[in-house]
């Protein structure tokens, strides 16, 4: 290189060189991957010791496949489609759009999402078929769907990957989770493993099925998030990916990069109708749990300890004196339950079972959930600001929740609470109420209580932890806990949904 050349340019050629060296190196990685065998000179590439590293981290990615054929070959020989007749009486004739159940009911989803009328035999039937996704996970036929598939079906036919047709028989299924376990006869059948270690966010996903009727079809995206709550139920966990499952996929597994299911296709996310990227699934340890009652007793029975539970909110652990917004909230404990047997009140917050710290309400649910009735359970709780433990028995979830429907009464109110944007009345003055607390009987659409959940008819029971009989008890309790310098105050409060509690912030009342 000249002396005299200016610097300008003596940075460029420098920038260049650069280049070049960058280059090279970009085609020596790249044959790495294709050959190996090939190495660059180690003396032109000296590179520092983080450059080594990187090189480690690059080979250790090369390991991984860089298409998914050979995954699929593996695993898509076990995964089936389901297809579903159900037979009923047509006391009327249905638009391709009109469901024959119930609104809101699992079939009525069902009905959306896989069926329509389909023809009829003339003698006052109608015969709707739905099709869906399924996986083997033994040898001798047992497969897993889902509950919406297979759901009140009269007969159920798999088509496995080869194209045979097989006829299913439904050996148990579970509303709870979405789940069914079914049984083809034969023996040798293709199988696949369920995962079990919990996929990373960001981990390859391949989701395998049957949408819209068209078998054996492979879609590939990444686990998006997990823990995800879509209110489908008290045990929500679902993993979510964003590989393309559209309508028929339901039942169908999504596979590890080891080919492994680490979900059963349970749910979209769809305005359109057709994949946005959205796709929940029910985890492989959830899977296995379930599944594997299923296929000793037809059932699926879960660990009861009978509490209503919320979670904890900032305000609400302001009104309670704790540190952190953590735990389950005990709302109401049911009478007789096993909770109620311990000593469990209202007010306390669950804090840990056998050791294990509980988050939220939902994860309170879902590891009660998955403990079998009898089990001995020890309870940490937050009881009136100190820390108790309680052990337990639990009992069984009931199969049904009874519902309470209480219609609500008004009745000419005692007194008013403008701040707090309700007006209030002695419960024992008011017909259709027990006469236990006192009952909302106006909201204020723009106030405070409304902002917060209060409805006309709800009947708060009490107030900062003490029984409320009228409204000068509410004011009272609201009086003393501005002047013990709290910021929210706890109202426990009774609905047709249940017993709950709701922090309002003082500054408004």
């Amino acid at each position: 290189m000249n002396g005299n050349q200016p610097p300008s340019r003596r940075v460029l050629s420098v920038r260049r060189l650069g280049l070049l060296a960058t280059t090279i190196a970009g085609l020596g990685a790249a044959a790495f991957f294709v050959a190996p065998s090939l190495t660059p000179n180690t003396a032109f590439f000296a590179a520092p010791a983080h450059a080594q590293n990187l090189s480690q981290e690059a080979q250790k990615l090369a390991q991984h496949p860089v298409g998914f054929a050979d995954i699929v070959a593996k695993v898509k020989p076990a995964v089936i489609s389901v297809r579903v007749k159900i037979d009923r009486p047509a006391s009327s004739s249905l638009s391709s759009d009109e469901s024959p159940f119930p609104p809101g009911s699992p079939m009525e989803r069902f009905f959306r999402r896989f069926g329509a009328p389909n023809g009829g035999d003339g003698g006052g039937h109608q015969v709707i078929t739905g099709q869906g996704s399924g996986f083997f996970i033994t040898a001798d036929g047992y497969a897993v769907t889902n509950n919406h598939v297979v759901q009140n079906a009269q007969t159920v036919q798999v088509t496995t990957d080869d194209g045979k047709m097989y006829e299913a028989k439904v050996i148990g299924t579970d509303s709870r989770s979405d789940l069914a376990l079914i049984k083809v006869d034969g023996k040798d059948f293709p199988y696949v493993k369920l995962a079990d270690t919990a996929p990373r966010v960001g981990d390859w996903v391949l989701a395998v099925g049957n949408p819209f009727g068209l078998g054996g079809t492979v879609t590939a995206g990444i686990v998006s998030a997990r823990g995800r709550d879509i209110g489908a139920g008290p045990y929500d966990d679902f993993i979510q990916i964003d590989a393309p499952v559209n309508k028929g996929n339901s039942g169908g597994p999504s596979f590890d990069v080891d080919g492994n299911v680490i979900g059963v296709n349970t749910a979209i996310f769809s305005p359109s109708g057709g994949s946005v990227g959205i796709a929940f699934d029910i985890p492989s340890d959830t899977v296995k749990s379930v599944i594997a009652q299923l296929r000793e007793k037809g059932s699926v029975t879960r660990g009861w300890i009978g509490v209503q539970i919320q979670p904890v909110t900032p305000d609400i652990a302001d009104g309670l004196g704790l540190k952190k917004a953590a735990g389950a909230l005990v709302s109401e404990p049911q009478p007789n339950s096993p909770a109620a047997k311990a000593g469990i009140e209202s007010g306390d917050v669950i804090t840990s079972v056998d050791g294990t710290t509980i988050t939220d309400a939902r994860e309170l649910a879902r590891r009660i959930g998955t403990m079998a009735p009898g089990t001995s359970v020890k309870l940490t709780l937050v009881h009136q600001g100190q820390e108790k433990i309680v052990t337990l028995t639990l009992g069984t979830l009931p199969n049904e929740k009874a519902a309470s429907n209480q219609e609500s009464q008004h009745a000419a109110p005692d007194n008013d609470m403008p701040k707090l944007g309700m007006t209030l009345a002695p419960s024992n003055k008011t017909s259709g109420a027990e006469g236990n607390g006192v009952v909302v009987t106006a909201v204020d659409p723009n106030g405070v209580a409304a902002d917060h959940g209060f409805q006309v008819g709800d009947v708060i029971l009490d107030v900062g932890g003490k029984s409320v009989s009228n409204p000068a008890d509410v004011r009272k309790q609201l009086a003393d806990a501005r002047k013990d310098g709290k910021h929210a105050l706890l109202f426990r409060v009774k609905s047709g949904e249940g017993t709950r509690f709701v922090a309002l912030p003082l500054g408004n009342a």
